[in-house]
């Protein structure tokens, strides 16, 4: 991917490994938007950074992103970078009675759906510039789950395979497909206590790490992986998946 002269669109990019990247990515030169469903939070990015443009976005509603998409053709007709970052994680507890499925749906909504409807939305677009390319933030649980994210982790690993085939599809295009997989980062995506977890990744470090591969050009197999994450990408190859299994998700 190329890491400069970008028009770059960012979902979720008002918080966590969204903002970080966005403002890197800022840094070296690119138009960047960030996209996302808390006003007050783009806002923030925005004030603390001139030049950053802000998009109201929820993907998990339809009508929203097809408003965002002749908003994005409209204004930023030269798009040619998608970050699907975007993402909600919960726990659910799945031996109980009361086991609210709503929540599974809000999860799948987000993390799935908007993923795809966003893609579907901007794709056309997209095959149309120089340059262009397909980034999606999914995670290292979708390798290795955490069992008390039951949906979140099984929607990460849906859009691993998803994005296995999308670029498979658009192999002859000009569009490239990427995939970051995040390890535990020290964002609010779990809660605010996971934004200072010490067992959790630096996100400074991890931004710097993904900003290092994407311009060495270090993505095999269209895969964005830091070191922190290896362990959970190649668990299963080397046959160390019931320990990592175990590991994560102590009985």
């Amino acid at each position: 991917m190329r890491t400069t002269d970008n028009t770059i669109l960012i979902t979720g990019g008002g918080t966590g490994i969204g903002r970080a990247l966005a403002e890197r990515l800022h840094d070296r030169g690119n138009r960047v938007i960030v996209a996302g469903r808390r006003r007050a939070a783009l806002d923030e990015v925005v004030s603390s950074r001139s030049g950053l443009e802000v998009l109201e976005l929820d993907v998990s509603d339809a009508d929203s992103v097809a408003k965002a998409a002749g908003e994005i053709a409209e204004r930023f007709p030269d798009l040619n970078v998608l970050v699907n970052n975007a993402g909600i994680s919960q726990s659910e507890d799945l031996t109980g009675d009361a086991w609210d499925i709503d929540l599974a749906e809000a999860t799948i909504a987000t993390n799935v759906t908007g993923v795809l409807r966003l893609t579907g939305a901007l794709l056309p677009g997209l095959k149309r510039q120089k340059h262009a390319a397909v980034i999606t933030t999914t995670s290292g649980l979708a390798y290795v789950p955490l069992a008390s994210h039951p949906t979140y982790s099984a929607t990460k690993a849906f859009l691993h395979s998803w994005l296995q085939s999308l670029r498979h599809q658009l192999r002859d295009t000009g569009v490239e497909v990427l995939e970051l997989s995040p390890p535990y980062v020290q964002t609010e995506l779990g809660g605010p206590q996971q934004a200072t977890d010490p067992h959790a990744m630096p996100l400074d470090d991890y931004a710097d790490e993904v900003m290092t591969l994407l311009e060495a050009g270090d993505t095999p197999d269209g895969e964005v992986l830091v070191r922190r994450v290896m362990g959970y990408r190649t668990a299963e190859r080397e046959g160390r998946y019931a320990e990592a299994f175990a590991r994560g998700n102590p009985a």
